[in-house]
């Protein structure tokens, strides 16, 4: 088929550093190019794919200092798409609902993957207005507050079975890794680790919007001997990091939309402790890749029951639900029924 993928320009795609998003969109991107699709990613100028490349700007914008509208690079793109839509058979986008009201007007195949939370009051009235649009969820939890939008699937994220390497033998700390925010909670994750005894290693960048919570909440935990704040770190990074992990700890407080972080530890065989909140009973299975928790005092127990996990299991299950070539068949199946024709690559 011939697939375009319309990603986000805040990072690169595949990021430098944090940016799920995009993550996903490369891991897709690849896949569907290795499957032998004819796949065009409108995306930042310094992305690398094997996809044709149309860059909407000259680099990403998160770390461009000199961007100041990156709303506007953004418009600038859907013209790009909109411009080069006949040579598609599906559109594929993940920039949420900004192209709504372009591509309501034409008659091209699309989808769009909806990556944040959807429990938003602003989103609804919204949603309402443009509710034929084909939407994916990347969760069924996801769905809960709008489920009457025009869903086509579920399709959950999934990795490259080779990008993370299994570990059998576990390690001495535990690991945060993702956003330092009010949601994400590593307040909990460092109380977890002071009542268990064990090293932290916190992994995670701060948006400049969570940076007085950083500041106010975070930072005089940070001076706690046990803590180790490491700052943001890339693909290259996260392998060694999640592989040498005790367990991940995930302690989020609010409807996660998936939680990819998970799945990484899982590729590495590292055992998962998750407030129960969002995506997390989907993804997680319950003493199989660690362990659900509703308190801290669930969370400090489920700490001390680690060695009950088999890390050779939480491999075997990323390798079962979690690859990049599953989360690539899905959405080819999707495309297919979206434009109407028959890929000879369906069951690739």
């Amino acid at each position: 088929m011939r697939i375009a993928q319309v990603a986000p320009l805040y990072e690169s795609v595949p990021p430098k550093l944090y940016g799920g998003t995009e993550r996903v969109v490369s891991y897709l991107t690849e896949e569907l190019c290795r499957l032998g699709h004819e796949v065009t990613l409108f995306a930042a100028g310094d992305s690398v794919t094997s996809a044709r490349l149309v860059a909407a700007c000259r680099r990403s914008l998160r770390l461009d200092k000199h961007c100041l509208d990156p709303m506007a690079h953004h418009v600038l793109m859907l013209e790009k798409v909109f411009q080069h839509a006949g040579e598609f058979d599906v559109v594929h986008f993940h920039v949420d609902y900004l192209h709504f009201p372009l591509f309501r007007r034409q008659k091209l195949a699309h989808v769009t993957t909806l990556h944040g939370r959807l429990d938003i009051p602003d989103l609804e009235p919204l949603y309402q207005e443009f509710r034929e649009i084909p939407v994916v969820s990347i969760s069924a939890a996801q769905r809960e507050p709008l489920p009457w939008l025009n869903w086509q699937a579920t399709v959950y994220h999934g990795l490259p079975d080779d990008l993370y390497r299994f570990r059998p033998e576990p390690g001495g700390y535990f690991a945060f890794l993702g956003r330092i925010s009010p949601e994400k909670r590593v307040d909990r994750a460092i109380e977890i680790a002071k009542q268990i005894g064990m090293p932290l290693k916190i992994a995670a960048k701060v948006d400049r919007v969570d940076n007085d919570y950083f500041q106010a909440v975070v930072a005089p935990l940070l001076r706690d001997p046990l803590v180790e704040y490491v700052g943001e770190i890339g693909d290259g990074e996260k392998d060694e990091f999640l592989g040498h992990a005790y367990a991940l700890l995930f302690p989020i407080d609010w409807p996660e939309p998936f939680g990819m972080v998970m799945i990484e530890a899982m590729a590495c065989g590292t055992p998962i402790i998750a407030y129960r909140h969002g995506s997390v009973p989907e993804v997680m299975e319950e003493g199989r890749t660690g362990f659900i928790v509703a308190t801290l005092e669930d969370a400090v127990e489920a700490a001390r029951r680690i060695p009950e996990i088999s890390r050779s299991r939480c491999r075997e299950v990323f390798e079962q639900r979690f690859t990049a070539r599953r989360m690539a068949a899905d959405y080819v199946c999707v495309y297919e029924r979206l434009a109407g024709s028959k890929s000879p690559l369906r069951e690739a």
